[in-house]
């Protein structure tokens, strides 16, 4: 194989769940990189060990934040940021802020060493803005950062719209737009059930029911659990970076910059995008209703808020 992704952060639970969801599917060689050393090596072997019985040719190895660690990224073809303190019950994204802006900084610093020509999908909290600070620091162009924000939101309103209609999650399709935060904007009229819009199927009051609950989606989860979702988010970007090492085209919502398009200027905030080996391929501007333009605008203020506070 000669593809490789690196995953930062890949000794936690979103890091190693996208690390394993690569390997798994044969997608790429994966290099994790964690601050916690042994971890990574041991978290790296484990997966190497369970590729045999994938059926799975892909290389997987761990190694420290470190400079023999960093060296083993050089060249990868797309590098998956999960790097950050985690969000604790009672803690909003904004706490996250400043100590997870450290962290990118330190972070940015070696992928653009190491892997000039990359592509970076950050993970990690408050998503839009580590973004931002990200694109910042890289000096890449718009194209190749791009943040997982819309796929795991879109993700969580297509389970609660399956399990309301009793439908296969396969018939459902959904959009989130906005920050990926209390402000996000579902978007009823362009969420489907086997191309049926859900605003023909559901009451209005059960459709804004969802649409909170998918607002609150990560919250609910940090309620229960004690820490941040997982599963969810790590397969949320497995699902991205096997778009753009296969270069398929597809459509998904994801955490962009932002130059003009719905009257919306530099900043990341997740609209529709077409991803391919570029990364950002193209950006869909669909037409959305004065009510939703102005949710998207509120959370787009929302997301400029964090932004000026780490003035990138």
């Amino acid at each position: 194989m000669n593809r490789k992704v690196t995953v930062v952060g890949g000794a936690g639970n979103v890091g190693a769940t996208v690390a394993r969801a690569i390997a798994d599917k044969e997608l790429a060689d994966v290099v994790i990189i964690d601050l916690a050393e042994q971890k990574a090596a041991g978290v790296g072997l484990d997966m190497l060990e369970a590729c045999p019985i994938e059926g799975s040719d892909s290389r997987v190895v761990g190694f420290g934040a470190n400079d023999e660690g960093w060296a083993q990224t050089a060249g990868s073809d797309v590098v998956v940021v999960t790097s950050g303190v985690p969000r604790k019950p009672g803690m909003s994204r904004d706490d996250l802020l400043q100590i997870n802006y450290k962290i990118m900084q330190s972070v940015t610093e070696q992928i653009v060493r190491y892997s000039p020509q990359t592509i970076i999908v950050p993970v990690a909290n408050p998503l839009d803005a580590m973004c931002q600070a990200v694109y910042r620091l890289s000096g890449f162009p718009r194209e190749r950062v791009i943040g997982m924000a819309g796929v795991l939101d879109s993700a969580r309103m297509r389970t609660f719209i399956a399990m309301e209609l009793n439908v296969s999650v396969e018939n459902v399709h959904a959009f989130v737009l906005g920050g990926h935060g209390d402000t996000m904007v579902p978007l009823p009229r362009y969420s489907t059930v086997a191309g049926i819009p859900i605003t023909e199927l559901l009451s209005p009051e059960r459709i804004e029911a969802i649409s909170k609950r998918t607002a609150d989606g990560g919250a609910e989860i940090t309620k229960l659990v004690g820490t941040s979702a997982w599963y969810a988010p790590g397969s949320a970007t497995a699902e991205m970076v096997e778009t753009i090492l296969k270069d398929k085209k597809k459509i998904l919502p994801c955490s962009v910059f932002l130059q003009g398009e719905y009257g919306i200027n530099d900043l990341f905030v997740g609209v529709p995008v077409k991803l391919g080996a570029r990364g950002v391929e193209q950006i869909v501007q669909i037409t959305l209703t004065p009510e939703e333009n102005a949710a998207l605008q509120k959370s787009a203020g929302a997301v400029r808020e964090l932004v000026d506070v780490i003035k990138v």
